[in-house]
């Protein structure tokens, strides 16, 4: 009997046969990763490095930990120049999503918290993804901050260049995993810090997403339930009270942070809920509307792979519900 493939494995063994069968110029990009159209891969940066930043001495580097080619378990890291993928539906709905994956501030995730998101919320969500590669702090850059600008880089190009990409500028969210939850917070709530220097055109939009959505996110940098990992290569080993306090995200919500998804599973170990609910209390207090959905199991790095069988299989849905409900304001 023909072995039965799920659309999401049947869809990564077609991308994998496509890789195969495409030209070089099409199939690979300069950095390593796959593309169907060059147009997929968007610099940040007009000269790749960022403003007064400077390549890295390691290579930028792809690394595949899984041994099934339907089911990729990709990594990044070593960025010094960051991008964007962009994954495009048939029939885009003008919303559109900057998607932060998770890695500890160590690696940045590809296809647990990227690729994996395609048919659910572009091919089924109509929704354009931009899937970020961003600098990370723990490889000898002592700009802490890097990722944030290239966080807020990202958001701007993508408003700035909404029309090429058949999006509505007012219906721009992003949605973070993990450690990228905790980027996409400190996105949330400090758009509008002056973190890199302009540098064109781009740099004059609004860096504020119009939504946002978190994942299991890394919110609190001081208390027991804190992601020592994700900390410590941000804020390094010994932190004092004001940087931990500057990167606890729930003591910097405020009433001009986007309205907000939360998502956790009960049985997380790696980052506890208790990250989650912290951040729900602080936007209930900001009167920032919020949405928030626990479910009992799913442990950590879910994304949309690790939820056969449980209710948190619901969430790709909800999230899209979420995202048609959010009303875009007035230009």
């Amino acid at each position: 009997m023909r072995p039965h493939l799920s659309g999401k494995a049947l869809y990564y063994l077609l991308l994998a046969l496509l890789s195969m069968a495409l030209p070089a110029t099409a199939a690979n990009l300069p950095d390593g990763e796959p593309a169907l159209d060059s147009r997929d891969h968007i610099s940040l940066w007009p000269q790749g490095l960022a403003p007064g930043d400077k390549a890295l001495p390691s290579p930028q580097r792809i690394v595949e930990r899984s041994t099934a080619p339907a089911l990729p378990d990709r990594y990044i890291d070593h960025v010094s120049q960051p991008y964007l993928m962009v994954y495009r539906p048939a029939r885009p709905n003008g919303n559109a999503l900057l998607v932060i994956p998770g890695g500890g501030y160590q690696r940045v995730v590809l296809d647990k918290e990227g690729t994996d998101l395609v048919p659910a919320f572009v091919e089924h969500g109509g929704i354009t993804l931009f899937v970020l590669r961003y600098r990370l702090p723990g490889e000898g850059r002592a700009d802490r901050e890097a990722a944030l600008a290239d966080a807020q880089r990202a958001l701007r190009l993508i408003r700035h260049r909404a029309a090429e990409w058949g999006i509505d500028p007012y219906r721009i969210g992003t949605m973070g995993f993990s450690a990228g939850g905790h980027l996409a917070a400190r996105l949330g709530t400090g758009f509008n810090h002056s973190v890199y220097p302009a540098t064109d055109a781009i740099d004059t939009e609004s860096a504020r997403p119009d939504f946002q959505l978190l994942v299991y996110p890394v919110i609190d940098m001081r208390g027991a339930d804190t992601h020592a990992g994700s900390r410590d290569r941000l804020l390094g080993i010994a932190p004092g009270p004001d940087l931990l306090q500057r990167y606890s995200m729930q003591t910097q919500v405020n009433a001009d942070t986007p309205p907000t998804f939360l998502l956790h599973a009960g049985d997380d170990e790696v980052v506890p809920v208790s990250n989650s609910l912290l951040f729900y209390q602080a936007l209930r207090a900001a009167g920032v509307p919020s949405e928030m959905h626990l479910f009992p199991h799913g442990g950590h790095g879910f994304g949309t792979r690790a939820t056969n069988g449980l209710t948190t299989a619901a969430w790709p849905q909800l999230a899209l519900d979420w995202i048609a409900s959010q009303k875009a304001p007035m230009p």
